[in-house]
Order: C-alpha cells, then structure tokens, then sequence
C-alpha cells in the first residue's frame, strides 16, 4: 500500500504534513506501506531547492523514514508519467502542493485527496487496504 504525495519544503503545509507523513511511515511502514514523496516546484516556487539540499533538510527537519525522490513536476505538459498515470486514474490531480494518492496493493490507484486533507484523516483508507480490503466499506465525504 503507497501513498504518492507532491511535496514542498517551503509550503504552509509542509510542517504539519511531514511530521504526519513520517508517522504514519512509522506506524504502517511494518504492514507492507509506504510514503512516496516527490518534491515539486510548480505550486507558489515553494520548492526551489536542488534535490540534495531538499533531503538534507528534511532529514533534518523531520528524521525522513520514507523514500523522497528527485523533484518533479506534477500537472503541465512537462508532468512526470507517473502522475499522467495518477491523473487518468483518479480524474483528479494536486492543484497545490501536499496532493496525495492511495495505492493498493495490487498497484491500482484508489483515491486522490487534496492538500486539505491531513495525512492523519487518510489512515482509516491506509487501514482498510493493509486489511486487503476496499475503501468503499469506509464512507466519509474525503
């Protein structure tokens, strides 16, 4: 189980999201999930860090425990294909920075949720598919 997340270091939402990140790696990481992050600079330019200062900071920021990728752009004609791929899967993709994806464990994409949406208010998702079960047996408005 994956959850791919577009990442900024210099974001409003950066503080509250990786501490939530890590310890959501650090409670599920041993059931077979993962946190994915790419860092991205194409919401506000609250990443323009070169990919080595990126880790650097937030290994020290917030003890990193999850794999941090190079940076990447998310949406655009220059998108990564992996987030063309999200995007055809979900009809949805980041409008800012902090958008995440839930994959299964079969690699099929489940479910797109904003920036609005805490780390933490994805567990009971996370939860559901480590169990192998499907995130229609948990209804919510997320």
């Amino acid at each position: 189980v994956l959850l791919l997340v577009n990442v900024a270091s210099e974001c409003g939402y950066t503080d509250g999201h990786y501490r939530e990140l890590v310890q959501i790696q650090e409670e599920f990481s041993s059931h077979g999930f993962s946190v994915i992050a790419f860092p991205c600079n194409q919401f506000g330019h609250q990443e323009p860090n070169d990919d080595k200062s990126i880790l650097k900071f937030v290994k020290k920021q917030y003890n990193l425990n999850f794999p941090l990728f190079s940076k990447i752009d998310v949406g655009g004609e220059h998108a990564h294909p992996l987030y063309v791929y999200l995007y055809k899967a979900t009809s949805d993709y980041p409008k800012w920075n902090f958008g995440k994806y839930l994959v299964d464990r079969n690699g099929k994409v489940v479910k797109f949720f904003s920036q609005n949406i805490t780390p933490r208010e994805v567990v009971p998702y996370i939860e559901l598919l480590i169990e192998n079960k499907t995130i229609d047996s948990y209804h919510t408005d997320l």
